[in-house]
């Protein structure tokens, strides 16, 4: 019986079917395509043509949008030597959320600018259409259609730096309610992103001293806050707990500000905090909430910090929870003034 050794690369014919014909210059020398040969197939009115430096299209005529994005791709992920040493490169901004299928942003045969992500390193220019970004953090991929995307967060707010730094907002070629729907469509999106994460994209991007972008991630925040609370309201009537104050401004008998936790129960001197750091979008808010926290457990309250994610994976846990903290209630709780909004 006879075996056949397994070729340690793809064919060309196998290469040119994963990447829809799209082939780079050192793919074709490993496989001992030369130089000349492929000089002369990308001739006018040849087989080929050439669509970035050192990448070709393996036939004729105008590329159809997925063979453009795999041109951009290639183009950066190769070194142009030796198709073993490749480096990473992923697409993002609005060619991602075009190849993810965004209803709020273009069909992908209206995107005429890729833009990809390549390590800090990376010595590489633009090339025709492909716009280079790089990046000092690891390059996350997820694969859409064959292609490297970047999540759908970071691509989301890549999305909005490509389009303020275009003069989008300034024109008034994004509106508010674009905006808001491709935010909202990236949390919502069954392959989406959890609000935190789009949230420390956003602002890892710049993008949220903008007031229509940092107006429709409130409102996102806002609709998610809201929807938990109604859990939690309704886990209190489950466990048969007294129904808590929410958003109470709790002070010092001679007025000095404590916090304002998002449900308090005075008489047990418990707060309950739920997925605070959703509340911040910045480190200044972010400390001023831990500041409020930690202010309560230092008077002797008993914070107990909760996650949607939790409420809805736990129900039965975070209840017991809950009931246990109110049972035991605070630690020498300071007197506090409370002030329901």
């Amino acid at each position: 019986m006879s075996y056949q050794i397994p070729s340690s690369h793809p064919s060309l014919q196998e290469l040119a079917q994963r990447q829809q014909n799209v082939i780079t210059a050192s793919q074709l020398r490993a496989r001992g395509v030369p130089t000349r040969l492929v000089s002369e197939h990308c001739r006018q009115g040849g087989p080929w043509r050439r669509l970035l430096p050192r990448v070709y299209l393996l036939q004729g005529g105008e590329p159809t949008p997925e063979q453009r994005m795999w041109a951009a791709l290639l183009y950066a992920a190769q070194d142009g030597r030796e198709e073993g040493r490749r480096e990473g490169a992923v697409i993002t901004g609005t060619a991602a959320l075009a190849l993810y299928g965004f209803a709020s942003v273009p069909r992908l045969p209206a995107v005429t600018e890729v833009e990809i992500l390549v390590p800090r390193q990376r010595r590489l220019k633009d090339a025709g259409e492909v716009r280079i970004r790089r990046t000092e953090r690891e390059l996350e991929a997820r694969s859409v259609h064959g292609l490297a995307c970047a999540p759908v967060a970071r691509a989301v707010a890549d999305a909005l730096r490509e389009w303020a730094q275009a003069g989008a907002f300034e024109t008034g070629e994004l509106p508010p309610e674009l905006v808001r729907a491709v935010l909202g469509e990236a949390v919502r999106r069954e392959l989406g992103c959890t609000l935190a994460e789009l949230t420390a994209e956003l602002g890892e991007a710049g993008v949220l001293a903008d007031p229509r972008v940092r107006a429709a991630l409130d409102e996102l925040l806002a609709a998610e806050r809201e929807s938990v609370f109604e859990r939690v309201g309704e886990l209190v009537d489950e466990w048969l707990l007294p129904v808590p104050l929410v958003g109470p401004e709790l002070r010092m008998p001679g007025g000095t500000y404590i916090a304002v936790p998002d449900l308090y129960w005075p008489a047990a001197g418990v707060a309950v905090e739920v997925d605070s750091e959703l509340r911040c979008v910045s480190a200044g808010e972010a400390a001023w909430v831990r500041g409020g926290q930690h202010r309560m457990e230092y008077l002797g309250v008993r914070v107990v910090y909760l996650s949607g994610r939790r409420i809805a994976d736990e129900p039965d846990v975070v209840g017991a929870e809950l009931r246990e903290a109110f049972r035991a209630g605070g630690s020498d709780v300071v007197e506090l003034l409370v002030t329901e909004r």
